[in-house]
């Protein structure tokens, strides 16, 4: 029996982002809004909507380096409100050029990835970590950005975000980085909410139908980020 696999959305299951620009901190500051659209829930390391929970939208906003503000989800919620944005939805922040985001899709699955490699290294290490450290954005920060179209599970949430992580080192390694990541990488993955109509998918890891895409758009979208601007040269933004 041949297996038939669902079939790829007309639509993208995130479209494109608007951009948004601004001045802080004396320095001309770019951000990135991705309209969720209705019926649609994220799960989020990001400092403000993080969790998992129907969320509306996702603000990618870029911070002055040697960001000193000590209030980070407040600051994020202030962006929102700027950028007309109300409802629930997910921040996340980064001292790297958003407007020079890599995008990969693969089979319906979008991925948006922001990259800046300076500061990095290998999650185990020895030493204790610093309380409160991931709060403040360094240089190098990774935001990883995906949608899935079609409904997850909360287990399938958690295990899209290791199925991410996993190909985010793999891409890292792969480019000649000998680290897993930067101490302030974050990642945001949107699915469909489940509902009475339609299957919610239990498992997302990468042999799973839908994990498989997903790793395969986040694998290509970290690589072209980190290889094309990761570091301090200019970045390209380059969609695959």
């Amino acid at each position: 029996m041949t297996a038939v696999l669902p079939p790829h959305p007309a639509t993208p299951a995130l479209p494109a982002p608007r951009r948004l620009t601004r001045a802080e901190d004396g320095e001309r500051l770019h951000a990135l809004v991705w309209a969720a659209g209705p019926g649609r829930r994220a799960i989020s390391s990001a400092v403000l909507g993080g969790g998992i929970g129907e969320r509306a939208w996702i603000l990618n906003a870029q911070v002055a380096h040697g960001y000193r503000r000590t209030d980070p989800e407040r600051h994020l919620a202030s962006l929102a409100a700027d950028a007309g944005l109300s409802g629930h939805g997910v921040g996340l922040m980064t001292a790297a050029d958003v407007s020079a985001y890599a995008h990969a899709r693969d089979a319906g699955v979008e991925a948006f990835v922001t990259a800046g490699v300076d500061v990095r290294g290998w999650a185990a290490r020895p030493g204790e970590g610093a309380e409160g450290a991931e709060g403040v954005p360094e240089p190098g920060t990774i935001n990883v950005v995906v949608a899935v179209p079609a409904a997850l599970t909360d287990a399938a949430l958690v295990n899209a975000v290791a199925t991410a992580t996993e190909a985010k080192v793999q891409a890292l390694v792969e480019s000649g980085y000998d680290c897993s990541g930067t101490p302030t990488d974050a990642v945001c993955v949107v699915a469909d909410a489940p509902a009475p109509h339609r299957e919610a998918h239990a498992f997302a890891g990468p042999r799973s139908l839908w994990g498989a895409r997903l790793a395969r758009a986040v694998h290509r979208a970290v690589r072209d980020a980190v290889t094309e601007g990761g570091g301090d040269a200019p970045a390209v933004r380059r969609e695959t």
